[in-house]
């Protein structure tokens, strides 16, 4: 796989680039957090970092595998590219978890011969919400709007409503639909 421009890629182009390199050394990872929020909404937000939390039988690996495409460690688990100065890689802890939830069924995307994964924009929508419900960041529940808006039919909103009432955000979901009726979404 091409190597993208690193000093103008996108957290999609750098995701799609170090994912498939992490997997053809047979280290699979789920893509989390704000990049999956700027990929579903087409850009329109911008993360900064990527947080991909890989397999932890194959963490070892991961070093090797950075180093041989451009990527540098820095400061705990991150990872630097000197000419990608807008973007920085890092790789938080497994499992992925969604609040109390923990059986978490990524979407899987086929790149030149290899699967990669991401959030699904429902399991994005309750990532973002997570934070809002337990921490108040009000940014979270915007972002959590634009993927709703951006990806419509993409999001099973019934399920983002079960989740949010587990979670005890029953009110940040009632917001969420007030939002979305306000623009016919």
């Amino acid at each position: 796989m091409n190597a993208p421009n690193f000093e103008t890629c996108s957290e999609e182009e750098l995701w799609r680039y170090v994912a498939w390199h992490l997997e053809g050394a047979d280290i699979q990872s789920i893509l989390v957090g704000g990049a999956v929020v700027a990929i579903y909404t087409e850009g329109l937000y911008r993360s900064g970092d990527l947080d991909m939390v890989p397999d932890d039988f194959q963490k070892s690996k991961i070093p090797g595998v950075m180093e041989s495409i451009g990527f540098m460690p820095g400061k705990s688990r991150h990872y630097r590219n000197p000419d990608c100065k807008h973007l920085f890689i890092e790789f938080p802890p497994g499992p992925v978890e969604l609040g109390d939830e923990y059986r978490i069924i990524p979407d899987e995307i086929l790149v030149e011969g290899r699967t990669i994964r991401l959030l699904s924009p429902t399991d994005c929508v309750k990532d973002r919400l997570a934070a809002y419900i337990h921490w108040k960041r009000r940014a979270c529940y915007d972002q959590a709007l634009l993927v709703c808006r951006r990806q419509k039919t993409r999001v099973d909103l019934g399920n983002v409503g079960k989740w949010c009432e587990r979670e005890g955000g029953s009110a940040a979901f009632k917001e969420l639909l007030e939002h979305l009726a306000e623009t016919n979404v």
